[in-house]
């Protein structure tokens, strides 16, 4: 990893230690946890999966994915855009019940490999990414539930200017998301 990458991800991390410290101090509330499946990776031929803890309003996600990017969504001259994804996310409920609506953000890492309408020869590249997202959970019984949400990841750091074939592949500066996760709580 090089040393612009190692200081994006250490920023990065001191921003969000006040929002992790803030569970701490909420001791006094149940520990909840759960896990989830996103029905965007399973619909492009991937996989998706995210377990969470939190209390009261706020709650932190971990999750993993790989998605392979429908070509409508990827730069022309290029395909087969894969993408492993890795993220620790912190959210907020206007309900402490972690019900209806929330607003979340956290660092996202993708492991990407692109190839070129040609395919010759496939390129890797890392990207770092903020994410701030939205959604609306609707409980569908006491432990399962349905959590509409769409989210907006910014490229901070990482791979640029990554050669394939003879042409080039920039990961975009804005990446906008839109899904449906299935929840369930222990």
């Amino acid at each position: 990893m090089r040393a612009s990458h190692r200081t994006t991800m250490k920023i990065c991390f001191c921003l969000l230690i006040p929002l992790f410290s803030i569970h701490a101090a909420r001791a006094q509330e149940r520990v909840e946890a759960g896990v989830e499946l996103d029905v965007l990776p399973y619909l492009t031929g991937g996989y998706f999966g995210a377990a969470w803890v939190g209390k009261g309003h706020l709650r932190t996600r971990a999750l993993f994915a790989r998605v392979h990017m429908p070509d409508f969504i990827v730069r022309d001259g290029f395909t087969n855009n894969t993408i492993r994804s890795y993220a620790l996310l912190e959210d907020y409920f206007l309900k402490k019940e972690q019900t209806g609506f929330w607003l979340g953000g956290g660092l996202v890492l993708w492991d990407g490999k692109i190839q070129t309408d040609q395919q010759l020869e496939t390129a890797s590249y890392q990207t770092f990414l903020l994410n701030g997202s939205m959604g609306y959970i609707f409980n569908l019984s006491q432990r399962f539930y349905l959590s509409s949400w769409a989210g907006l990841s910014l490229r901070v750091g990482g791979d640029r200017h990554i050669p394939v074939d003879t042409k080039t592949f920039d990961p975009p500066l804005l990446d906008p998301e839109l899904s449906v996760k299935f929840g369930y709580r222990f």
